[in-house]
């Protein structure tokens, strides 16, 4: 990251040029927005946190905002969080300071508090929430107990103590969270914050908490921190705030001198509408709360952060030369590849492995009390296991058969510690059920899975032979060293009765090609993923009536919350049926039979042209069964080990070729 020409950045001259903020240089324009990583050792940093960061410093992130921390014993919930007002978390991020700065990458730890927007206690119970008003939130459904004034003194106070702490760490800077609907973000809302005292009422009175809590947090970090505030430019929800109000609250602390930063996103945690912006999925258009930064730049005096889905360096760069903001949270697509800054100002843009926006291992993760991942790069998370990778003691033949994304990262990963792999696809393409993923509406992106591994298993020197169907024979002929099976599977189709006097086809089907759809479907839709939600859509955006009868209590119920939720919206807006305990009996050739999975009645669904079935996957167990006999190293991952999803697929690979 020495090289500081415009020659040496390859196109991205504003993103790669310093930033002053505050007492704070930035080397350049990106940067990682604060995120739980669950990555905590007893509500403080743990090495596998200090290790996930320094993967991005040593990447050529110039900041690294840490996750948020509470400032307050009334902030703690059942979400393991850092407790900032704790000066026991001063060695933790000590260790996260000394770790990144070497590298030039600059530290800031977020300050926060929930308020309402919190559910349960550490011990399972529901917490006592509390907000400006008792007023109920209507995603969590938490009715919370309004502040009392001597509270609202401890919570302002709280905020200088974690300042103070952060200081003492050694970091660079603090950020406020006044987004997303929490503590803060909540007495700036006049929806919300109903209060008759000083903190309510007018729009002074409503900033009033806001300006304590900056002014608290500045005389916390001292002059020598950088002290800045996360707004959301819009929270996109019932009830929330929105861009002509934040414009107001920007203009108000645009202008006050302790500030030296405002960051801008988008959406609440209040409601499932305004939390879909929280971690927007591919659903999402590329840079699209960057006009919310613009509009904010214009009214504030101050250094403009903004962040939401700014997944590659062309779209950063676009976003500062439009002028719209100066700096780019860029987080997913360090997740996805934290070595993306150092690509992008070398000019190896084609292989920065860039982020789709599918939210499985990174917020998916999190939301099920999981570290953070990536389907893509199962390394990030996992840096103190997987980070260095050891050549390998001997090179030996690795054959793989089968280019899906299990084949793919098994066959890099291998080539990559020095042995000599060799990769077999039947078919005439690569990314095996990714290529049936990416013709979902809305889910083009997700190509770039096969895009990415691909490219890295290329780079490694992998061997691939398209067109190559491998049988048993070819096998005892070859005799490789080691063998990776990673076949995956083929569509999954019980007997259904009555299905020879209907219209049955399997989704896969409908996605290759291969079948057509009548007028009125309806889909039974067994996996609750990616496919019933997409082949719904689908066949709506054709003009088809659309049933979708799903095998659970809601559409798309495996698969992360906000990506869920932003497809149910769309469905609706599409006029979509969704049924849900839905399991499928049969059909004839008017009707669909489904039995209600809690009351076991039946439930007919008439006028059925076309039923469409997605009932999940079935492994391509033909060349293990018959190599039983065979005495060489077989490794059987991915899909044709166990149906499951890219991430286990890819985890797989990683895991196998590792240990090669």
């Amino acid at each position: 990251m020495g090289a500081t020409s415009a020659k040496a950045h390859h196109g991205f001259d504003r993103l790669f040029s310093p930033l002053r903020v505050g007492p704070c240089t930035l080397k350049n324009r990106i940067f990682s927005t604060g995120h739980m990583a669950v990555m905590l050792d007893g509500h403080k940093p743990s090495a596998a946190m200090v290790a996930y960061h320094r993967a991005k410093a040593k990447g050529g992130a110039a900041l690294t905002i840490i996750e948020a921390a509470r400032v307050h014993p009334s902030g703690n919930s059942g979400r393991p969080a850092i407790r900032a007002y704790d000066p026991s978390c001063i060695d933790g991020y000590a260790a996260l300071a000394k770790a990144c700065q070497p590298y030039g990458c600059r530290v800031f730890a977020q300050l926060s508090h929930p308020g309402r927007e919190m559910t349960m206690a550490a011990d399972g119970t529901h917490a006592v929430a509390y907000a400006p008003s008792a007023v109920p939130n209507e995603r969590f459904h938490v009715m919370p107990r309004a502040l009392t004034p001597d509270l609202i003194e401890e919570i302002i106070a709280g905020f200088e103590t974690s300042a103070a702490h952060m200081a003492a760490a050694g970091l660079d800077g603090v950020e406020l969270v006044a987004s997303h609907g929490y503590l803060l973000g909540q007495f700036l809302n006049p929806r919300v914050n109903l209060r008759d005292d000083e903190y309510g009422g007018s729009f002074e009175n409503r900033l009033r908490f806001v300006r304590e809590a900056i002014a608290a947090a500045r005389r916390g970090a001292g002059d020598d921190l950088a002290v800045g505030i996360r707004l959301s430019g819009d929270e996109k929800d019932h009830d929330g705030i929105d861009a002509s109000d934040m414009l107001d609250i920007s203009r108000a602390l645009g202008a006050d001198p302790t500030l030296d930063y405002l960051n801008v996103t988008a959406g609440t945690s209040a409601g499932l509408a305004g939390s879909t912006h929280i971690v927007p999925s591919m659903r999402a258009e590329v840079g699209y709360t960057a006009p919310l930064a613009a509009a904010i730049k214009e009214v504030a005096s101050k250094p403009i952060f903004v962040a939401g889905r700014i997944n590659q360096p062309q779209t950063a760069e676009q976003v500062l030369r439009d002028g719209a903001a100066d700096m780019c949270g860029m987080t997913r697509a360090l997740i996805a590849d934290p070595l993306m800054p150092q690509k992008a100002v070398a000019g190896q843009v084609d292989d920065i492995r860039a982020c789709v926006a599918c939210n499985q291992a990174c917020i998916g993760h999190m939301l099920n009390a999981q570290p953070i991942s990536c389907i893509q790069h199962p390394e990030t998370g996992r840096e103190l296991a997987f980070g260095t990778l050891s050549p390998a003691t001997k090179q030996r033949n690795v054959l793989v058969v089968g280019g899906g994304p299990a084949g793919l990262k098994a066959a890099s990963v291998a080539a990559q510690r020095g042995h000599h792999v060799t990769l077999y696809e039947a078919k005439a393409t690569l990314g095996g059920q990714v290529n049936l993923a990416q013709n979902l509406p809305g889910r083009a992106e997700f190509g770039g899975v096969t895009t990415n591994l691909a490219r890295e298993a290329e780079s490694a020197g992998v061997e691939i032979q398209l067109n190559t169907k491998i049988t048993a024979d070819h096998i005892q002929c070859d005799a490789p060293d080691v063998l990776i099976v990673a076949t995956g599977g083929t569509a999954y189709m019980p007997p259904i009765e009555g299905a020879g006097d209907g219209h049955v086809v399997t989704a896969q089907q409908v996605l290759e090609g291969r079948a057509n759809v009548g007028a009125r479907a309806v889909i039974a839709d067994w996996r609750c993923d990616w496919v019933g939600l997409g082949m719904a859509e689908r066949l709506a955006r054709d003009g088809c009536h659309v049933r979708l009868a799903v095998n659970g209590m809601v559409a798309g119920q495996t698969i992360p919350q906000y990506a869920r939720d932003a497809w149910l919206g769309d469905l609706h807006r599409l006029g979509v049926v969704i049924l849900p305990h839905m399991r499928l009996h049969g059909l004839d050739a008017e009707d669909a039979y489904f039995q209600h999975t809690l009351s076991g009645e039946a439930v007919i669904l008439e006028d059925v042209d076309t039923l469409v079935t997605a009932l999940g996957t079935r492994s391509d167990t033909a060349l293990e069964e018959a190599l039983r006999d065979w005495s060489g190293e077989m490794h059987v991952i991915g899909d044709a080990l166990c149906p499951r999803t890219v991430e286990e697929a890819v985890f797989e690979g990683l895991k196998t070729a590792a240990t090669l």
